[in-house]
């Protein structure tokens, strides 16, 4: 692909500001969006790319176009962002697409799946490799078009009350992890549960839950999990590189002039980007901070990682073998994974094995 022809699809234009002018800025709507987030506004990061969102369209558009974001519960729960898109409540969401399989199971590869992609490679998937089109396509029949939203950057493997040494301390644990790693930890004899970020760190304290995951350091530490589970397990193998995406409603979408596509498209790329270098900045020392804490941070059990494996792709070919739309993304994802783990193996891993310290 050329990259005039990227810089199009993913609204990176150098130009980008020269298009918009006091002219334009006369001669285009007024136009107001609401826009749902599924996190509250105490997660800065995740929470923040609908403000960068929302601040970059104001920009562009001389605030002729202007779009509030609400966290989760100030219109919709976190978890209703998608209906609430779909039915025209508002105009637009930002959320993770993984928290919607009950419509679709392929809808978390617009996410993260177990043992797939990392952010670099999730956005080499999306903007050249397809991904996009696919998701369009799929996001259509909702009424949704969606835009690459931001990335956390591969995720910790959660907070347990005891420690893990074996496939057998999973058996009947009960985890809050939902989505594609809920349906693997699963297979492991892990009993997920499904609660609001606000409703976890209760739910550990008093024993209700015996291990949760949710972000990484920085997001951890503002919950407060390290007060009530001392063991931090890593890495999130079931979200090694978990993208968010921003959904707008396809008829109001459809309704903006071109510029203001533009705009949104150059905003949802900024934010997009935007949010996996913040977590990269803040997570390091928030880690140190947890460990100084007394945090006993914990590998995976390889007998655990490689059971895993195995459970997650069982599971997508189970999925793949009942669901046409499914294997079709999962076709083109896995033989787009394969190739870019080969590549990443050779020079990324090559270099990251001797470079990185062990912990």
């Amino acid at each position: 692909m050329k990259r005039r022809d990227f810089l199009k699809k993913a609204g990176i234009g150098v130009a980008a500001s020269a298009a918009f002018g006091p002219v334009f800025a006369q001669a285009q709507p007024s136009i107001r969006w609401r826009l749902a987030s599924s996190f509250p506004k105490s997660l800065d990061t995740i929470y923040g790319a609908a403000e960068v969102l929302a601040e970059r369209v104001s920009a562009l558009t001389g605030g002729r176009f202007q779009i509030r974001p609400y966290q989760a519960g100030e219109i919709v729960p976190g978890l209703q962002v998608m209906d609430a898109v779909q039915q025209g409540t508002v105009e637009a969401g930002h959320t993770a697409s993984y928290y919607f399989v009950g419509k679709a199971q392929v809808l978390a590869f617009d996410c993260a799946v177990p043992f797939g992609l990392t952010a670099r490679q999730q956005n080499a998937w999306m903007y050249y490799g397809g991904g996009i089109e696919l998701f369009r396509s799929i996001f259509a029949d909702f009424g949704i078009i969606q835009f690459p939203g931001g990335n956390t950057g591969a995720q910790m493997g959660g907070w347990f009350r005891k420690e893990v040494k074996t496939l057998a301390d999973l058996k009947g644990l009960k985890m809050r992890i939902p989505g594609p790693g809920g349906q693997v930890m699963s297979r492991l004899g892990v009993v997920p549960q499904v609660l609001a970020g606000g409703d976890i760190y209760p739910a550990l304290e008093r024993g209700t839950i015996d291990a949760t995951e949710w972000v990484g350091p920085y997001d951890d530490e503002k919950l407060g999990f390290y007060k009530v589970a001392k063991y931090y397990y890593y890495p999130g193998f079931w979200e090694p590189g978990p993208q968010l995406s921003f959904y707008v409603n396809l008829k109001e979408w459809q309704k903006l002039p071109k510029e203001y596509q533009q705009a949104f498209e150059v905003a949802a790329a900024e934010a997009n980007l935007s949010m996996l270098a913040k977590y990269d900045r803040v997570n390091p020392p928030a880690l140190q901070r947890l460990i100084k804490a007394g945090v006993r941070l914990r590998k995976w059990p390889a007998e655990i990682m490689k059971a895993a494996q195995k459970a997650a792709f069982d599971w997508y070919e189970e999925e793949a073998a009942k669901d046409a739309t499914y294997r079709k993304v999962y076709t083109a994802w896995k033989a787009f994974r394969e190739e870019q783990y080969r590549w990443f193996g050779v020079a990324e891993l090559g270099y990251e094995t001797f470079a990185f310290p062990a912990l």
